[in-house]
């Protein structure tokens, strides 16, 4: 058991000592510690990264989706790292590790940054059936040891109460089961788990714990949902898109409402649709230092399988951050690639990538070439 501990620290010292390296020599262009989340019923720092990833600082989030701003103003990075929220050195004992009223942050877990997920409120929920699947995203590829899910007891509301150890019955357990045994998708891999209940009715909550396989590392997401519904029809069943990078940069853009917004679905350069795809830009928001800008990229009368979208400045522009694409500056021109899970697109059909950007907003010139 000792040779066990110490080869477990060496192996963790070695991984700590290879990211740091990397992190002197540049930021990565996506998660260098990738793990996972649930995905379906979504999580709740996984739901307020997928609705408002590309939009974080709009302002309408406040009415539309007061618990996800909420979070949000406390720490973006526990929706950019939605694949993070977990603890080490838990030894199973997780009633013992995480107070009750701090289910959902792991226990104040990575020095407080998943915090806010504990709040009480109305967050969105995730209509679902008596039967229904709970989708676990691995991006690492750490398979599991177990995974355990529970739903909270009956007249639970968590809307109104800080969830405990005791509102829960654990409904669905999976034992050991690698990576190899899950459904391979794109990024990583993919374990349905199907629940069934009977007679279940309105709010509650689902509660699932992740022990990973490679270190003693386990994670826990709470999803909020509404029974009466169906099983979800629209949910991803492959990988969602990589987020931004585990460190974020200095220039990160404050938690506080920008000054100015403009509005979120204003294109600024329309391209014409001919062609094998087009690229429309909107700015975001912006703010004093910096801006968020988005671009939509839509396929033409053709299937096509990349794209490379090019954004022409009047003098060179700085970027912090791109998601859902790679990209590079050269001189004042932005260039912007697919990243694997969203270069292919049907005729007509189209994908979004944004990115962050430090000083004044200026209207770039955009072209849009791509492969069939």
């Amino acid at each position: 058991m000792k040779t066990r501990k110490r080869m477990r620290f060496l192996v963790s010292a070695a991984v700590g000592a290879l990211v740091a390296t990397i992190a002197l020599v540049a930021l990565p262009s996506g998660p260098a510690q990738a793990h996972g989340n649930v995905i379906s019923p979504a999580s709740r720092n996984y739901g307020c990264w997928q609705r408002w990833g590309d939009k974080f600082q709009d302002p309408t989030m406040a009415t539309l989706d007061p618990m996800c701003w909420q979070a949000w103003q406390a720490d973006p990075n526990a929706m950019w790292n939605w694949n993070g929220l977990f603890r080490e050195q838990v030894a199973g004992n997780h009633q013992g590790a995480i107070p009750d009223g701090q289910l959902c942050s792991a226990g104040h877990t990575q020095s407080g940054r998943y915090n806010a997920l504990d709040t009480v409120g109305d967050w969105k929920t995730t209509s679902i059936g008596n039967n229904f699947t709970v989708q676990v995203f691995d991006q690492a590829l750490h398979g599991a040891d177990y995974l355990w899910v529970y739903v909270t007891n009956p007249g639970f509301n968590p809307a109104t109460t800080a969830l405990k150890w005791s509102d829960l019955t654990r409904v669905a357990v999976v034992g050991n089961t690698p990576a190899a045994q899950w459904t391979p998708v794109t990024g990583g891999v993919q374990l349905n788990i199907p629940v069934s209940l009977s007679g279940r009715t309105g709010r509650a909550m689902v509660y699932t714990i992740w022990q990973a396989s490679h270190l003693d590392q386990s994670y826990y997401w709470c999803s909020d949902v509404t029974f009466g519904g169906t099983n979800p029809t629209t949910q991803p069943t492959t990988t969602p898109p990589t987020t931004p990078p585990t460190t974020q940069p200095t220039t990160t853009p404050p938690t506080t409402q920008p000054t100015t917004t403009p509005p979120t679905t204003q294109p600024t350069t329309t391209p014409p649709v001919s062609g094998a795809c087009s690229a429309t830009y909107a700015l975001s928001s912006q703010w004093s230092g910096g801006y968020q800008a988005g671009v939509t990229v839509t396929a033409g009368s053709s299937a096509i399988k990349s794209w490379t979208v090019r954004l022409t400045y009047a003098g060179a522009p700085s970027i912090q951050q791109t998601w859902n694409a790679t990209s590079s500056v050269s001189g004042n021109v932005l260039t912007a690639t697919n990243v694997s899970y969203n270069g292919g697109l049907s005729a007509g059909g189209s994908t979004t990538f944004g990115f962050l950007g430090s000083g004044t907003a200026t209207t770039p010139t955009v072209t849009c070439t791509a492969t069939t």
